[in-house]
């Protein structure tokens, strides 16, 4: 199976499989989704509510993206649905824009998700560097445990008080910690311990579900003064119903930045999902397909009245361990989903907010990666820390695409200062002394200076070709290029000006050596005509002859 097929993955490994093996594999995959669906029940629930919207919202989503996804995807093990990298993004959207801006900017991102996959970009996401993606990933993580230390500890706010970024949300928990509900903290504390010890018990019943019963149980039973989420949330059961979206020009423009922030990150947590994936399966996911796959989840999750999805991690492991091995698992999660957003989801009113907060505390401490982060302080070079700080800081205080944006840009730019140290422009050294003790030199006539350069040319290392110099009785300059594998057009505007000093001084240019892409470049500047096609040669020995010839014409 070619990993960079447009094709679903499902239906080559139905091509490729015999009756046996899907014999033997189906009903693997059909327990593993009933298993996936009961851990994503209770995580879809408490995401859907971190993002600002109703809860059933994110069940749809996981049904409607977690099925198309599935069936059209490019890994074999993929689960999708909402995730906590959205929360933060999507809550702001709805706050400011609305449900209407919500869908139109996942629709956006869908068309732009299965664009990338058409156009092949799929392999582009290794591009952005593993410190900027631990840096975003652990920025989230804070800002979901910012957004729901209100819920977790009971506090109450003044009327019209709804703080929408982070730092205001934390301003607001600090200014009214006096409001602290002490028997919804209790309640919180209990199953955020339920969600830590249960796995030390077993990992067959997941621990988020043990921790919504026992929340229940604990509200219920004892009558305690706690919010539970029919508080403060209508529950509409019944399954997702198609909704015609309404676009205007104007809207679409509007979301254009939220559309493609959402596409990037849906990129880039699905294919890491992918990558993780094929760790620990040994296999290969088809990228551009995946993205494909990831863009019409979402636009269809967004018809359907659900919110932006992509591949989630911790589902997708779960799916590993409980033995699906093919696309149907996911498509079975989405299906028993379904049936209990039908059948059970009014019961979803008792489940106590502080045990939503506790699940969403917990998966904000899984996907912090606060362990990666310590050691890349520890080992990494000091450029390498200050874009993870730099991504980590801004995520939290501003948003997502400024850190992103500006996690790229000091890359780029110590990726430049990294690569200019590296290229180096020297001048051969001259030895007149018979006696001297270097051997193997080349005899140069005294009119000749050669300079060899090793590295890419490109804007940031222009300054150094102006260190090239020439003596009053030189009479040719030769430029050794075999270290140089590509060169720009800054570089090539420096060779210019090289060019025209020698033309000053009566000194003609020698190329030595130069590699295809240097070498095309420098034809379609015209520069090689200029200096003289016959005044390129193919290695220092025939530049030197070449500079001995000259310099006797001369």
């Amino acid at each position: 199976m070619h990993r960079d097929k447009l094709k679903p993955i499902l239906f080559s490994i139905i091509g490729h499989s015999t009756k046996e093996e899907l014999k033997r594999q189906i009903p693997r995959d059909i327990v593993s989704g009933i298993v996936v669906a009961v851990v994503a029940l209770p995580l879809s629930i408490a995401l859907a509510i971190a993002s600002g919207v109703g809860p059933e919202q994110g069940l749809y989503t996981a049904i409607v993206a977690g099925f198309i996804i599935a069936l059209m995807g490019g890994s074999a093990v993929q689960i999708s649905g909402p995730t906590a990298a959205f929360a933060t993004i999507v809550a702001g959207i709805v706050a400011t824009d609305g449900m209407s801006g919500l869908v139109a900017a996942t629709i956006i991102a869908g068309v732009l998700l299965i664009v990338m996959g058409v156009m092949r970009l799929g392999t582009l996401i290794r591009f952005v560097p593993h410190t900027i993606t631990t840096g975003f990933t652990a920025g989230i993580a804070v800002t979901i445990v910012i957004g729901q230390l209100k819920d977790f500890m009971g506090l109450t706010y003044p009327t019209g008080t709804a703080p929408i970024e982070s730092m205001d949300k934390l301003a607001c928990v600090v200014q009214n910690l006096g409001t602290l509900n002490v028997q919804a903290l209790a309640v919180g504390l209990a199953c955020l311990a339920v969600l830590v010890l249960w796995p030390r018990v077993t990992e067959r019943v997941p621990a988020s579900l043990v921790a919504v019963l026992a929340g229940i149980a604990l509200v219920s039973g004892l009558h305690l003064d706690v919010n539970t989420i029919g508080d403060l949330y209508s529950i509409q059961g019944g399954a997702p119903r198609f909704v015609m979206p309404q676009l205007s020009l104007d809207l679409l423009r509007q979301q254009l930045p939220n559309g493609f922030t959402i596409a990037v990150l849906a990129a880039i947590e699905s294919l890491l999902s992918c990558v993780v994936a094929d760790s620990m399966i040994s296999s290969h996911h088809r990228a551009n397909m995946e993205l494909v796959a990831q863009g019409t989840g979402n636009i269809a999750s967004a018809l359907f009245g659900g919110i932006p999805a992509t591949g989630a991690i911790a589902r997708t492991a779960a799916n590993i361990k409980s033995g699906g091995r093919t696309p149907i698992a996911g498509m079975v999660h989405a299906v028993v989903l379904l049936a209990v957003l039908v059948l059970l989801m009014p019961y979803a009113a008792l489940i106590p907010m502080p045990c939503i907060a506790a699940i969403l505390l917990q998966v904000a401490y899984n996907m912090s990666g606060w362990r990666n982060v310590v050691h890349i302080c520890r080992t990494a070079s000091r450029g390498a820390i200050a874009v993870l700080l730099t991504t980590l800081v801004l995520t939290i205080v501003f948003d997502l695409v400024t850190a992103i944006g500006a996690g790229m840009v000091v890359t780029i730019v110590l990726f430049m200062k990294m690569v200019s140290q590296e290229t180096e422009v020297r001048g051969w050294r001259y030895y007149c002394d018979e006696d001297s003790e270097v051997t193997h030199l080349r005899e140069l006539p005294r009119a000749v200076r050669v300079y060899e350069i090793n590295g890419p040319m490109f804007f940031g290392m222009t300054d150094q070709l102006n260190n090239i110099s020439v003596k009053d009785f030189t009479r040719v300059l030769i430029i050794r290029m075999r270290g140089v594998p590509s060169l720009d057009s800054s570089a090539m505007h420096a060779l210019e000006d090289l060019l025209d000093m020698c033309r000053e001084r009566g000194v003609q240019l020698v190329i030595s050596h130069p590699n295809d892409q240097p070498m095309r470049t420098m034809e379609r500047a015209g520069f090689v005509d200029q200096v003289g096609r016959e005044n390129f040669l193919p290695n220092i020995d025939a530049a030197i002859a070449r500079a001995a010839v000259l310099v006797d014409e001369k």
